[in-house]
């Protein structure tokens, strides 16, 4: 294997191409979707018209950002993943793996809210494993999968997209980074770019789902009726998640980094700590492509939901996927390393 890992993040596509990928067990035809670098969800037809969608992803608990917060985002980083399906989530199934300095009061407040936000999003916990054991740390304290179901008509996947279709995003570039930044170095945050951009930053951790704005877009149709295909920004952020959701339906882009919105504590924090807004982890950002004749619709949905979105370009036959910027068109080579993490490695180290 000629293919070396990077030392923090997701296995680069080459290395799941080659190891991955090929040994997927018992090959199985109700699978409609299965495992493919970049997409966040698998489909299996239920027969008689439904299918089953399914993600799964680390349950990611940071203490510091207070159980309430903390369990907040670990089941909005799951449920984003799998609205980009357009389908509401349904089941959950999860795996709690706890250092043993977790305590009982604790435990008792990050499940409680982890059940109020699966209630509020229509989630039943159906199955699970829950314990303490040694070697076991913060934030990847095990996983988790969630499911939904629903008319094979009705779901998306990040392959979809077609020639001629537009290119929308929601919100705005590296709202994770930023939100996780200014959550986790507050103190930092302030003394160096002032209390009220730090609180508009800290406001950000809210941001940090695209269910609303999923579920938003599937509202107005999906395939030819609409909404083609739906991916969030999460590792390397805008630009590696429209690299990401171009090739799963392999097919190029044009895209005008300049209707990119960057909102000005983004800029400040990317700044501060060396973070390119473009590749830096965003979840909160959706990506999606929509039929031409659509997007209007589209925008007025978003606009009725009070989500922020625009246009920022169309998809193109199957080629590159080209950045404009000032004029001038280049490649996007996708990103590999992500800022955020060396980012937040050395503030902590400080």
């Amino acid at each position: 294997m000629s293919v070396e890992l990077p030392e923090l993040g997701k296995i680069p596509r080459p290395f799941f191409d080659e190891v991955i990928y090929p040994r997927l067990g018992r090959r199985d035809a109700s699978v409609l979707t299965g495992p493919r670098h970049g997409v966040d969800v698998g489909v299996v037809t239920l027969g008689g018209g439904q299918v089953m969608a399914l993600t799964t992803d680390p349950f990611y608990v940071v203490p510091a950002f207070g159980w309430r917060r903390a369990a907040w985002f670990a089941v909005h980083i799951l449920a984003s993943d799998l609205t980009t399906t357009g389908l509401p989530p349904r089941y959950m199934s999860i795996d709690l793996n706890l250092p043993p300095s977790m305590g009982a009061a604790d435990l008792e407040e990050l499940w409680g809210t982890v059940h109020a936000e699966c209630d509020a999003l229509g989630i039943a916990v159906v199955t699970g494993h829950t314990g303490r054991y040694e070697g076991c740390g913060f934030p990847m304290v095990g996983g988790c999968t969630l499911i939904a179901t629903g008319p094979e008509d009705r779901y998306v996947t990040a392959g979809m997209s077609r020639p001629g279709d537009a290119v929308v995003i929601t919100k705005g570039a590296a709202i994770e980074a930023s939100g996780l930044m200014a959550a986790s170095f507050p103190a930092r945050v302030a003394g160096a770019l002032g209390p009220a951009l730090a609180e508009r930053a800290a406001a950000l951790f809210w941001q940090m789902s695209t269910v609303k704005d999923a579920l938003t877009a599937a509202s107005i149709g999906v395939r030819d009726g609409g909404v083609t295909a739906m991916h969030d920004a999460t590792e390397c952020g805008v630009l590696g998640g429209l690299f990401e959701l171009a090739r799963a339906a392999d097919v190029g882009m044009e895209l005008e980094l300049d209707r990119v919105p960057i909102a000005e504590e983004v800029a400040r924090i990317c700044e501060l700590f060396a973070m390119d807004p473009l590749t830096a982890i965003s979840e909160g950002t959706l990506l999606l492509t929509c039929r031409p004749a659509r997007v209007t619709a589209l925008l007025e949905a978003f606009g009725e939901a009070g989500i922020p979105a625009c246009p920022i370009g169309e998809c193109t036959g199957p080629g590159p996927v080209r950045l404009r910027r000032g004029g001038r068109l280049t490649p996007l080579e996708q990103p590999v390393t992500d800022p955020f993490w060396g980012a937040y490695a050395r503030e902590a180290a400080r």
